[in-house]
């Protein structure tokens, strides 16, 4: 079975319901079958065929899902781009992928007078996207990911976090992440729930969207949910007062701001765990304890492993290799890059990415135990933490500090807490910490700085 049989649960059974909210206007199921189709006969107009690849450079909008759905119907693989990226990373990406087209805000619309579907024999193996990484540790590669693999990772989270057509999602992160697109798209076009889409989270606007939408159901990152905590109490409530969902993932989120939230808003967060390369993978129960600091259990199908420290994963969502670079599987289990622990109840905690731990003096150190210590401090709003190189010692750790804090003060506080070897070095006070789209601290270019 492909992606367009599982989509046509709500294309064609659902095609007088309504589907989707953008721009002040309400899309059909069937409205937004007839759109994809008009864009996949462009398409095909213009050449391109089962295999080929369409880059995509877009913010969120509609014409980003009927891009989508029309290489899905073709097979032709979709390459989403990064809308923060500039020329060089555009290039790369490009360069790597070589697709037919790149398409740009400048190139829409595209469309086509002939709305009936175009027949292409695809399977589940087929290619759907290349999903380049977000590059934390270096140039970003392009995960090749399949028809099954988009499916199984949906049915999963469906299943486990009972998303229904009576669900209303309101999806404000990027549909060039896998977060979105993998995760928030498929689950929307599966279940058949009503979806508002808007271009990206807005701090300023985010809680009248919620209140005209009353979503039961809200995927964000760390970052979104830090900003809601500005939320005042009355109206926190009332938001919670019709949700059902709420769902954080693509970095760690903090036990504070998880604890913070639960009081204001009266929800639990549920905390999950993916990648690029393996969908989500592992998530905190539905039904039973979300517990602070921990992502929970393997998710259905899931098989994972602990090896020295880090977290291996075998499942069907995982992706089919890196394009045109060697197979990355290791007997069919791919190494995370993040170092994990396993509770004796079974809930998975992690600990930082293997590439940030810290080795001083023989001592192994995990940056995230630092990070999150620092976090409670007051006047810290944003802490990481990386290894600098030690004559004596190796490394040791060095802490950089967005926030009106004093540094005596969080050494002092970080003697009390902590081992002597996991106190940092230096505290250095900056304006940001670099990241990444989602979220993600990008350490290596603190490093480099």
């Amino acid at each position: 079975m492909n992606l367009t049989q599982l989509f046509d649960l709500s294309l064609i059974n659902r095609r007088d319901e309504p589907a989707l909210e953008w721009g002040g206007s309400t899309f059909t199921f069937g409205e937004v079958e007839r759109r994809s189709n008009r864009t996949a006969n462009a398409l095909r107009a213009r050449g391109f065929v089962k295999g080929d690849r369409l880059a995509v450079h877009l913010a969120n909008r509609i014409e980003l899902i009927d891009l989508f759905l029309a290489c899905v119907k073709l097979g032709v693989i979709f390459v989403p781009i990064n809308i923060l990226y500039r020329e060089r990373e555009i290039a790369h990406i490009t360069g790597d992928a070589e697709p037919r087209a790149t398409i740009t805000e400048a190139d829409l619309p595209i469309t086509s007078g002939d709305d009936r579907r175009p027949e292409v024999d695809l399977d589940g193996d087929t290619p759907a996207a290349i999903i380049y990484t977000s590059g934390t540790t270096g140039a970003s590669k392009g995960a090749v990911l399949t028809h099954n693999n988009f499916a199984a990772n949906a049915l999963n989270l469906i299943t486990c976090w009972q998303v229904t057509e009576r669900d209303r999602f309101l999806l404000v992160l990027p549909l060039f992440h896998i977060h979105a697109l993998g995760n928030g798209l498929h689950c929307w076009l599966i279940s058949g729930c009503r979806m508002r889409l808007l271009e990206r989270f807005d701090h300023h606007t985010a809680l009248d969207e919620l209140r005209d939408f009353r979503p039961t159901l809200f995927f964000g990152v760390p970052t979104v949910y830090v900003r809601l905590l500005d939320t005042p109490p009355g109206d926190a409530r009332d938001v919670g007062a019709s949700m059902r969902l709420f769902v954080s993932g693509s970095a760690p989120l903090p036990a504070h701001v998880f604890e913070r939230f639960r009081e204001l808003f009266g929800h639990t967060i549920l905390e999950r765990y993916g990648m690029t390369e393996t969908f989500m993978t592992i998530s905190n129960p539905y039904a039973g304890e979300r517990r602070a600091g921990t992502v929970g259990f393997p998710l259905p199908g899931v098989s994972i492993r602990i090896d020295d420290g880090e977290l291996l994963v075998k499942s069907p969502t995982l992706f089919a290799g890196y394009w045109r670079r060697p197979a990355a599987l290791d007997d069919g289990w791919f190494r995370t890059g993040d170092l994990a622990s396993l509770s004796g109840d079974g809930y998975i905690t992690l600990l930082g990415r293997k590439s940030d731990l810290i080795i001083s003096g023989g001592f192994n150190i995990y940056p995230r135990e630092i990070e999150d210590f620092l976090l409670e401090q007051p006047g810290v709003a944003e802490a990481a933490v990386v290894g600098e190189a030690d004559t004596v010692r190796g490394e040791v750790p060095v802490a950089y500090i967005v926030g009106d804090c004093d540094s005596a003060a969080l050494a002092d506080a970080c003697r009390a807490a902590l081992a002597s070897f996991k106190v940092p070095r230096r505290f250095v006070r900056v304006e940001s910490i670099p990241r990444t789209a989602l979220g993600k601290v990008q350490k290596h270019l603190l490093r480099e700085s």
